[in-house]
């Protein structure tokens, strides 16, 4: 009887099972070695039986673990981050001393992209309908606060192109408050009390610059907030202007983060977004614009 199971194991192939990480692994034998046993030879750590394909004696083990995984939510450490424009230590100095240093393109095409990015923003935009629909004065205080308005929507695009999206914020500010004192006095405001309001605007400037910044990263009654305090000056009683004015904000942020930062560099030519929308799609959509300096 011994001698009889003796045979079968040797015309059969017997496939013997070892442990392994946790878990039984299957053996196969080549031939010519079934009549050799595992025993003492089978020797292997724990960091081979993990994984990949080792070879003992002969003995071809093919080593699967699936490792069990789990859905995690991505965060914002998770998603790719901005890389910092590198610049060399020269630029650093000089930059530091208040100078510019070297840009991906030369300044004048940008000062030139500023300036026509402005003129977006007072010539492109239907003052009289946010006079209409936000119940607003038609005065030279209103008309600034809408311009305020979108140049803040402006540098908060520009400021994501680096370098030279933040060397062409300064100059679209720089253009506004020209712009300003230009306006004031073809109204024919005194001199003195146009450099005492100019100086008043711009500390309301930068203050309604922080509050926008805290308003548009923070939920719809953050912004809402914020608007109402700096855009209706706290008198908004109608809670439907507040609505309309989130809405777009909202879609025009979002507008200009859909165009292409080169092209914004390079042209500075923004379509804004009528305040009430015809054609919600057509956000999605937005127009390229082509650069052209022939005769610059």
């Amino acid at each position: 009887m011994a001698l009889l199971v003796r045979v079968l194991r040797n015309q059969i192939s017997i496939s013997p099972w070892v442990p392994g990480c946790s878990r039984w692994l299957l053996v196969s034998r080549t031939r010519g070695q079934q009549g050799r046993t595992l025993s003492g030879t089978f020797q292997m750590s724990q960091a081979l039986a993990c994984g990949g394909s080792v070879q003992i004696l002969g003995v071809d083990i093919e080593l699967r673990r699936k490792y069990h995984t789990t859905s995690k939510l991505s965060s914002a450490k998770d998603s790719p981050q901005p890389v910092e424009e590198k610049v060399g230590a020269f630029t650093k100095i000089i930059e530091a001393m208040g100078f510019t240093g070297p840009l991906k393109y030369s300044k004048w095409k940008i000062k030139i992209a500023a300036l026509r990015m402005y003129t977006s923003c007072v010539e492109k935009t239907d003052f009289e309908e946010f006079f209409l629909r936000c119940q607003m004065p038609d005065t030279f205080n209103s008309w600034f606060l809408i311009t305020l308005l979108h140049v803040w929507m402006c540098l908060v695009r520009m400021k994501q192109e680096g370098r030279s999206g933040k060397y062409m914020c300064r100059i679209i500010v720089h253009f506004m408050w020209e712009d300003v004192e230009q306006r004031g006095r073809i109204m024919g405001v005194n001199s003195y009390i146009l450099k005492k309001n100019m100086m008043l605007m711009t500390n309301n400037f930068y203050a309604a610059i922080l509050g926008y910044d805290e308003g548009i990263l923070s939920d719809d009654r953050g912004l809402a907030a914020a608007l109402w305090r700096i855009f209706f000056n706290q008198k908004c009683e109608d809670p439907r202007q507040l609505e309309l004015l989130v809405e777009y904000v909202r879609k025009q942020i979002q507008y200009l983060d859909s165009m292409n930062g080169e092209d914004l560099l390079l042209t500075g030519e923004v379509n804004w977004r009528p305040l009430v929308e015809k054609n919600p799609q057509s956000v999605l959509k937005p127009h390229s614009p082509t650069y052209n300096d022939e005769g610059l």
